[in-house]
């Protein structure tokens, strides 16, 4: 059996690399899903006397989408919320990360505005309470302040089709 060992230890290791080779590595796992959102009070962008928390929404559900002025994903998934935004089918809050140029403002002056709120995570603290690992990122959150779903990159037709509206539509939203 000795003599046997190594070769079963080689072969578990073989399988475990060859069922990496056909993961996304977009889709990383989130340990957050099934559980309550994390807690945050943050200045609204252009508003600093205002502020945003998720327990604003309670009651609703809703998509938290982490994105950057200086992301060049998030640009292209602007127009995508745009038209999300105005179709009205669900809220969307924009997490404003790490935006140490301060170009939010302008940006969405320039673009359109698809965000209910834009709280501003200055510090990137709040990401990291997520688990964000790249801008952009979005989270859908239940009405009971439940994240549901993950989703990693910009939201494009096939996303949304395929993962974010079934999810929306499981949860009555």
């Amino acid at each position: 059996m000795k003599r046997w060992l190594p070769l079963i230890i080689f072969s578990v290791l073989v399988g475990f690399f060859a069922k990496g080779l056909f993961l996304d590595p977009r889709e990383v796992p989130s340990p957050f899903i099934g559980k309550p959102a994390p807690a945050f009070t943050l200045p609204l962008v252009g508003n600093p006397n205002a502020t945003f928390s998720p327990a604003d929404m309670k009651g609703k559900v809703w998509l938290l989408n982490v994105w950057a002025p200086w992301c060049v994903s998030c640009r292209e998934e602007h127009a995508s919320l745009m038209a999300l935004s105005q179709s009205q089918s669900v809220p969307i809050v924009g997490l404003n990360w790490k935006d140490k140029d301060r170009e939010a403002v302008q940006l969405l002056l320039q673009s359109g505005n698809p965000y209910l709120a834009v709280p501003d995570d200055l510090s990137g603290r709040v990401g990291i309470d997520y688990g964000v690992t790249g801008t952009p990122e979005t989270y859908v959150i239940d009405k009971a302040g439940i994240i549901r779903l993950k989703h990693i990159g910009p939201i494009g037709e096939e996303a949304w089709k395929k993962k974010i509206e079934p999810k929306l539509k499981e949860l009555g939203a």
